[in-house]
């Protein structure tokens, strides 16, 4: 089990997160045409404001995850779940949600996150963390 400490971010993490996101966009295959300076004012909205919290999972003094949520009366939304490129299968997204779920959100509320319908190892990952399906999100694009 991967020893993961935890905090909340900070306004110093803002490029840091950006550029995080940045990759996580690529990574599951996302058409948003955002940079990473758009993506850390992205981020400098969401998290100044209060609308979403965040926090870095280190391990060894090293940041090897982020998650970004949204709290509502009755909901957890998981905007994000990143885990960085080197470090993934090996159990830190998984120990991120453990502590996610047993020490920062509050008990007894729905847990809701949206996945890419071609992201299928994102998609398999949330089923294998008990989150099931409940809708889908269908489109015609343009041309």
């Amino acid at each position: 089990m991967h020893d993961l400490t935890y905090r909340r971010t900070t306004s110093a993490d803002y490029a840091l997160l950006g550029a995080l996101n940045h990759q996580l966009i690529r990574d599951e295959g996302h058409r948003n045409p955002m940079n990473v300076t758009q993506l850390t004012e992205r981020m400098r909205r969401w998290l100044g404001t209060k609308d979403y919290t965040g926090r870095i999972f280190e391990e060894n003094g090293r940041i090897v995850a982020y998650a970004i949520y949204r709290e509502f009366p009755d909901e957890i939304y998981l905007r994000h779940l990143f885990v960085v490129r080197d470090r993934r299968r090996e159990g830190i997204g998984r120990r991120a949600m453990q502590l996610l779920r047993e020490e920062i959100w509050p008990k007894g509320r729905r847990l809701t996150v949206e996945a890419l319908c071609g992201n299928t190892t994102g998609v398999a990952f949330w089923k294998s963390m008990g989150y099931v399906e409940y809708s889908m999100c269908l489109e015609i694009m343009p041309g």
